[in-house]
């Protein structure tokens, strides 16, 4: 009778501190697959070819698609532009632009794994930055953003990002 009564208060005592962790929704492998599919098939469909890669919240890489004949040059744009969104929670479009507008922000662009270039959006679902899509390959940074927002629309579990 002793042990029940113990590990009941053992479990009501730990209870608190459990309910204190925050709750995380993490991005899985087949809608990282499903991203990178609908950014090839957005750029395809205006003859463009691509390089996509998906980071998780954590910036590890989840995936990364490359459409023949795309430069290879392009993979680490298209794992970069992720990182920075992710990074930065911002799109790297954006980014861009206010470095070319606001001295303080062009330090940005000194930092190592940064790349300030269109492509990368930030994938948030109930405000959560849950990882991100970088695109790069498709003819400049509008195109490889727009790619980019086009597959994030594709799957309703994200928010759908403000279009610049």
């Amino acid at each position: 009778m002793v042990k029940p009564t113990l590990a009941l208060c053992a479990a009501l005592l730990a209870q608190p501190a459990f309910a204190a962790l925050p709750q995380v929704t993490d991005l899985s492998l087949d809608a990282a697959n499903r991203l990178a599919g609908a950014a090839i098939a957005a750029c395809a469909a205006q003859g463009r070819a691509i390089v996509v890669s998906v980071v998780d919240r954590g910036g590890n890489l989840v995936v990364v698609q490359r459409a023949d004949g795309v430069g290879p040059h392009n993979t680490e744009a298209s794992r970069r532009k992720a990182y920075t969104a992710l990074s930065t929670r911002s799109a790297t479009l954006d980014l861009a632009r206010n470095a070319a507008a606001e001295p303080d922000t062009r330090n940005l662009a000194s930092l190592p794994e940064l790349l300030l270039l269109g492509g990368g959006v930030p994938l948030r679902v109930e405000d959560q930055v849950v990882g991100a899509i970088g695109v790069a390959g498709g003819g400049g940074a509008r195109n490889d953003h727009a790619c980019a927002l086009a597959a994030v629309s594709t799957l309703a579990a994200f928010e759908r990002p403000s279009i610049n």
